[in-house]
């Protein structure tokens, strides 16, 4: 029956037909998309600048234009908080294990309880998400009640929730199906270099901007890219197509208004024409079996800089690092919450802001959600700090305009970010 319904949604509908207003941003040269075999595009459509007033209630807090109000405490009913049982003062302790690489130790004591040896009410440092995720099920056996708290509150504020009781069954199942998609290697089929996807991709971040799409769009758009360049044959004449039909199943999945499949093919150029477009749409699906499920590394990077209390400026340059993982071919091989937490690792180190013992505290506690080695955590720090530091540069640059913009307060022209040298010797 979805199988049905995804294909059913033709371009002869007309979902979106209006076109106002200038188009936001300034598009890379499109002789980029020439050097590559790509056609040369016509100016990108203007949608409705108003789509933003239907959006999904689920993804209002995390696509707001405005970094102020976003991170300002919220005031809470007395009737909302009063089932709310207070925690008792605890200390959280963090400590690196020097005998193995497989995850990160938490040490917890309850300072409410007497301390002497007899009672035993000191646990013993428990082994978070041990040989990567096996025995999440037992996860919540594992870490203290603050954790569980703070995820459900930083689920609710973010509102991707409705309902809070089942806030930590869903904080366990984003962990569990991160995996599912995963790739063992950053290896693409021999005819397509990584120099080839990331112009693609780069086409496809400008494509996602003029149509005031959602960022959950734009991640899950690319990760059926991915998925598709393994899983289904396509020659490089096809590569446009195959990126602006992935990005419109994203659409479908994630979006309350559609473009007219008319006005893709005229973003293309008319180089493919509707009868292609929706035939590739329909191999696409066959090839991923109809599974567009993916949880984005975006929800966890607003869930952990929730925990942490990160800033406005924190943020923002977080989701800048993380959208300029998606150029990188080799970031395929990390899970979505490796990436999140690199990001907000690089961006506190560039912008060097003073934490109070508070903010130490909470960042100490959003570092306990977190997969994989201190290694691997070190070694994506070093992709995103590369690529930030030559952003500029580069011929794919949609991502550097886009957050160049002052709603995004400027932060891909933060100065720290030019100093290749300091960001490694910061990351190291």
């Amino acid at each position: 029956m979805a199988a049905h319904s995804l294909l059913q949604a033709s371009a002869d509908t007309p979902w979106i037909s209006s076109c106002s207003g200038p188009a936001r941003g300034t598009l890379s040269p499109a002789v980029i998309m020439a050097r590559t075999g790509f056609c040369d595009s016509k100016p990108l459509l203007d949608l409705h600048k108003k789509a933003d007033e239907r959006r999904a209630p689920l993804r209002t807090w995390s696509n707001a234009c405005g970094p102020i109000d976003r991170w300002q405490p919220v005031e809470v009913e007395e009737s909302r908080m009063a089932p709310v049982k207070m925690e008792p003062e605890r200390r959280w302790e963090r400590r690196l294990s020097a005998q193995t690489s497989e995850g990160i130790i938490m040490g917890f004591h309850d300072d409410s309880l007497s301390h002497s040896a007899a009672d035993g009410c000191v646990e013993e440092p428990a082994l978070l998400y041990p040989h990567g995720l096996q025995g999440l099920h037992s996860l919540q056996a594992l870490v203290p009640s603050l954790l569980r708290h703070e995820v459900e509150t930083a689920l609710e504020k973010l509102d991707l929730i409705w309902d809070r009781a089942y806030a930590w069954d869903m904080f366990l199942d984003m962990m569990r199906t991160q995996t599912l998609n995963s790739f063992p290697n950053a290896e693409l089929p021999r005819h397509f270099t990584d120099s080839t996807r990331s112009v693609l991709v780069d086409w496809l971040i400008q494509v996602h901007e003029m149509m005031h799409f959602q960022e959950e769009t734009l991640y899950l758009g690319i990760h059926l890219l991915n998925r598709s360049l393994r899983e289904i044959k396509v020659t490089t004449v096809n590569l446009q197509l195959l990126g602006m039909v992935c990005l419109f199943l994203a659409a479908k999945k994630e979006e309350c208004l559609l473009p007219e499949v008319s006005g893709l093919c005229y973003l293309m150029d008319h180089t493919y024409t509707k009868h292609q477009l929706l035939r590739m749409e329909r191999k696409v699906l066959l090839g991923l079996k109809f599974d567009l499920s993916y949880c984005p590394p975006l929800h966890f990077l607003l869930l952990l800089a929730s925990i942490a209390r990160c800033s406005a400026m924190v943020v923002w340059m977080s989701r800048y690092l993380l959208e300029l993982s998606l150029l990188e071919g080799q970031c395929v091989v990390f899970l979505p919450v490796q990436l999140a937490g690199a990001a907000l690792c690089v961006s506190r180190q560039v912008l060097q802001e003073p934490l109070t013992p508070e903010g130490e505290a909470a960042w100490c506690l959003a570092s306990s959600v977190h997969v994989g080695s201190e290694s691997a955590l070190l070694r994506i720090m070093h992709i995103l700090a590369s690529a930030a530091a030559k952003a500029h540069t580069r011929e794919t640059c949609a991502t550097f305009i886009k957050f160049s913009s002052p709603e995004t307060m400027k932060v891909s022209m933060h100065p720290g970010l030019k100093n290749t040298v300091g960001l490694l010797g910061v990351c190291s």
